[in-house]
């Protein structure tokens, strides 16, 4: 992934929040937790899986748009991007 560094780590961020999160649902389960108290923090691991991959999408835009991919790749059509897109709904 590419962007800028704020970007980058706030995605990073995101992501270990969630990897602790879904840890917790794990052992919540493992210790017979309440269903509704594991529903709610499956929710929240979701929630921030989802804000993850709308950052990822967002900061990757202008540069998915532009061609300054660092791939040296064409840059992608607005098809693709929105297939990209509508991936993370």
């Amino acid at each position: 992934m590419t962007g800028d560094e704020e970007s980058i780590a706030q995605v990073l961020n995101r992501l270990r929040r969630a990897q602790g999160q879904l840890a917790g649902v794990i052992s919540m389960i493992e210790n017979g937790r309440d269903c509704k108290d594991v529903v709610t923090q499956l929710a929240a691991v979701s929630r921030a899986l989802d804000r993850a991959g709308f950052k990822i999408v967002a900061t990757g835009l202008r540069d998915c748009l532009d061609g300054t991919r660092r791939d040296n790749q064409e840059p992608m059509t607005e098809a693709e991007l929105e297939k990209l897109f509508l991936a993370l709904a």
